[in-house]
C-alpha cells in the first residue's frame, strides 16, 4: 500500500487531512497482512484503524462486535460516507438477514458487522469459507477485545471461541481492539485470541479533554443538579447509578425538576430500553440515567458529561464509563459524588457474592485502586495513567486536585480518637453510631448512661459530623479500618491501626471542603461553560444545529452521523464560502460534501 492511497482515502471518504497518533502505522501493518492488538482510548479513532484497511484490501472486512444495539448506528455512519456496509445479528428479521447474506455472497459489501454468536454458527463459518474462496475476506476486526477476559467487567464467554478465525483463516489478518486493558487483561487477550505474534500498538490512555472531579457526597441529587445547572444545561450526558431502583428514582426526580432524563437498565422491557437508547442517540440534550448495562461502545460523540452517583467497581470500569464523554475531542466533564456508604456497600457486595475467592481477591484489589484514586491528593490524570502503567509528564491543570489543590492536615490525634472509639465500642458499630459517641450525642437515656461510661464519649466535639465522616472514610480507604460483614457493616480495626493508636506513626489526611447542597445563582452564572468557548449564545451555532437535526430526521439517523459537533464548530469558526473551502473542513469527505455541502452553505449565507 502506498502512503498516498491511504491518505487519499482518508481525506476523500472520511474527510480528514491527516492520521492521528498511531493510526497510519496500524493501517499500514494491517494492509500488509499483519495481525495487531490495538489499545486506544475511547474517542481515539479505533474504528478507522480497521475500516480503512478493510477498504484498501480486497474482499469484505468482517467486524466482530458484542454491541448489537449499536451496530446499526455504525452502519448508518459508514453509509453516510458512501461505504457499502451492513450488520448481521439477532435484531434482524429473517428477510432482512437473508438480504444481507445475499449481498455478502455477491461481493456487494465492503464491511460487515456481526455478533460473535452469529459468527460462531457452523453455517456462517462455512459461508465465510466460501467467501474467502470467491471475493475474499479483507480482515477480521475483533472489537471490544477485553470481553475475552474472565477478570474483566464485560466478560463474554463466546469471545474465547474466536480463535477459530485464526485456525480456519490463517492468511486473513486479525486486529483486536479495546479502549480498556491493564497489563493482565492485555496478556489474556493475547493468549485467548492466539495473538502471540501480533504487533501491539498501545496509545496513550490520557484523555486530556476530560476534567475529572470527585466530590464528597452530601445530598447527591442536589449536588448533581447544581453541577448540571452550572455547566451542562441543555447538554447530553450519562448519570450512572449502582441499582436499578436508584436509576428509576433518579431519572424520575430529574424529570420532575425539568431535565430531559430517561432510565436504562437490564430490568426494563427490551422495547423500552431500545426506545430510550434511540432517543439518547438521536436527540439533543437527553440525559440517560443508567446502570453499567448501558454504554459499552456508545458512539455518540457529543456526550458532554458522565456523572457517577455511586462508586464504580474498578478503575477499568471508571475509565471506560467516563471515557464515553467528549469523544469529539471537545471539553467534557467526569463528575463523581463519593461517600463512605459507597465503600461499605461495594465491599459487602463483593464479599457476599458467589464468585470464587481468587476472583474476589482480584476484585478487592481493583476496588482498592479506585478508592485510592478517589482519596488521592495527586493529579487525577496522573493517577489514572499510573494505574495503566503509563507516565504523565506533569500536573494536568484539568482536574479538581490540580485546579484546586487539596489541603492536608496532621490528623494523628483525630485518627487516634476515631480508632479508639471503634475499639471501645466493641468493633461492631457503623460510622453513624461511632460519630454520635464521639460528638456526645445520645439517642436515649439508656444509651447516654452506657456511652458516658466510655472514655471516648464526647471527646470529638471540636469536629463536625461531616468532618468525622471524612476521617472515617479515609481510614477505611487507607486500610486502617474495614467493614465487618458479620457485624452488619460494623467497623473493625486492621493491623495498620496499631502504630497509630500507639502514637508511633503520624497520619496526614485530605481535608475535605465543606459541601454546600447548591451553588448560589450568582456562582452558577459566574462559572463559564467551557465546552464550546461561549458558542452556545451564537445564533449561527443554533442555526447549524437546527439544519443538522432537520437532515438527520429526514434520514432517520442520529444528528452526529451527519456531522460531529467539532465539524459544526469548524464550519462556524471558518465560515467557508464555497464547496472547495467546505471540503477543507475536518470530517467532511466527498460523499458528505455532495450530500450536505450546499445545505450548510445556505445556512451560512442566510446568517
Amino acid at each position: 500500500m502506498s502512503t498516498s492511497s491511504a491518505q487519499q482515502l482518508l481525506h476523500n471518504i472520511f474527510g480528514y487531512s491527516q492520521f492521528r497518533g498511531e493510526q497510519q502505522a496500524i493501517v499500514t501493518h494491517l494492509v500488509a497482512g499483519g495481525d495487531a492488538l490495538v489499545l486506544m482510548p475511547t474517542g481515539g479513532g479505533k474504528s478507522l484503524c480497521y475500516q480503512l484497511p478493510a477498504l484498501l484490501r480486497d474482499g469484505v472486512g468482517i467486524v466482530v462486535s458484542p454491541l448489537i444495539a449499536l451496530m446499526q448506528d455504525q452502519v448508518d455512519a459508514l453509509q453516510q460516507l458512501g461505504v457499502q456496509a451492513a450488520c448481521l445479528n439477532s435484531s434482524l428479521d429473517a428477510e432482512a438477514a437473508r438480504d444481507v447474506t445475499e449481498r455478502l455472497i455477491q461481493g456487494d459489501l465492503q464491511i460487515l458487522y456481526v455478533a460473535p454468536e452469529r459468527l460462531l454458527m457452523p453455517n456462517f463459518l462455512m459461508l465465510l469459507e466460501q467467501l474467502q474462496n470467491s471475493s475474499g475476506i479483507a480482515l477480521f476486526a475483533i472489537d471490544e477485545a477485553h470481553c475475552v477476559s474472565q477478570w474483566g467487567h464485560d466478560f463474554r464467554p463466546e469471545y474465547r471461541k474466536l480463535t477459530v478465525l485464526h485456525e480456519r483463516f490463517p492468511d486473513v489478518p486479525r486486529v483486536a481492539l479495546t479502549a480498556t486493558a491493564d497489563a493482565p487483561t492485555r496478556a489474556e487477550i493475547v493468549e485467548r485470541l492466539a495473538l502471540e505474534n501480533a504487533r501491539q500498538f498501545v496509545s496513550s490512555f490520557d484523555r486530556p479533554n476530560i476534567r475529572y472531579r470527585v466530590t464528597q457526597k452530601a445530598s447527591a441529587r442536589q449536588q448533581l443538579e447544581a453541577f448540571l445547572e452550572a455547566e451542562h444545561a441543555g447538554d447530553a450526558g450519562i448519570v450512572y447509578c449502582l441499582s436499578r431502583r436508584k436509576v428509576e428514582e433518579t431519572a424520575e426526580w430529574l424529570k420532575s425538576r425539568g431535565w430531559d432524563a430517561l432510565p436504562y437498565h437490564a430490568g426494563l422491557e427490551a422495547n423500552v430500553r431500545n426506545i430510550n437508547q434511540r432517543r439518547f442517540l438521536r436527540e439533543e440534550g437527553v440525559i440517560m440515567v443508567a446502570t453499567v448495562a448501558f454504554g459499552m461502545g456508545i458512539d455518540k460523540p457529543n456526550v458532554r458529561f458522565v456523572a457517577h452517583l455511586d462508586l464504580p467497581k474498578s478503575m477499568e470500569g471508571y475509565y471506560q464509563e467516563t471515557g464515553r464523554a467528549g469523544r469529539d475531542g471537545l471539553p467534557a466533564n467526569a463528575w463523581m459524588a463519593y461517600g463512605l456508604g459507597d465503600v461499605v456497600s461495594m465491599r459487602q457486595m463483593l464479599d457476599s457474592g458467589d464468585a470464587p475467592e481468587e476472583r474476589k481477591r482480584v476484585e478487592r484489589q481493583k476496588l482498592d485502586a479506585l478508592l485510592g484514586f478517589c482519596e488521592s491528593t495527586a493529579c487525577r490524570h496522573q493517577t489514572i495513567l499510573r494505574y495503566f502503567g503509563e507516565d504523565h509528564p506533569g500536573d494536568c491543570g484539568q482536574c479538581d486536585n490540580c485546579l484546586e489543590p487539596v489541603d492536608t492536615w496532621d490528623a494523628t490525634q483525630a485518627a487516634q480518637m476515631a480508632l479508639s472509639c471503634v475499639y471501645r465500642t466493641g468493633q461492631r458499630f457503623g460510622v453513624a453510631h461511632l460519630i454520635d459517641v464521639l460528638i456526645g450525642k445520645a439517642t436515649s437515656r439508656v444509651e447516654q448512661f452506657r456511652h458516658e461510661q466510655l472514655s471516648t464519649f464526647g471527646i470529638g466535639k471540636a469536629l463536625t459530623q461531616q468532618q468525622w465522616s471524612s476521617i472515617y472514610r479515609q481510614l477505611v480507604t487507607g486500610g486502617f479500618l474495614e467493614s465487618d460483614m458479620e457485624a452488619y457493616g460494623g467497623l473493625k480495626l486492621m493491623e495498620a491501626a496499631r502504630p497509630i493508636l500507639r502514637g508511633e506513626n503520624e497520619i496526614w489526611l485530605r481535608r475535605d471542603i465543606e459541601v454546600s447542597k447548591r451553588a448560589s445563582k450568582a456562582e452558577r452564572g459566574a462559572r463559564a461553560k467551557e465546552a464550546y468557548a461561549g458558542v452556545s449564545d451564537d445564533p449561527l451555532w443554533h442555526a447549524l444545529k437546527t439544519k443538522r437535526t432537520e437532515l438527520a430526521r429526514e434520514q432517520g439517523v442520529p444528528p452526529y452521523v451527519i456531522f460531529h459537533d467539532s465539524t459544526l464548530l469548524e464550519i462556524l469558526n471558518h465560515r467557508p464560502a464555497n464547496l472547495t473551502e467546505m471540503s477543507q473542513i475536518s470530517g467532511i469527505g466527498q460523499a458528505k460534501l455532495g450530500r450536505y455541502g450546499d445545505a450548510f452553505l445556505q445556512v451560512l449565507e442566510e446568517a
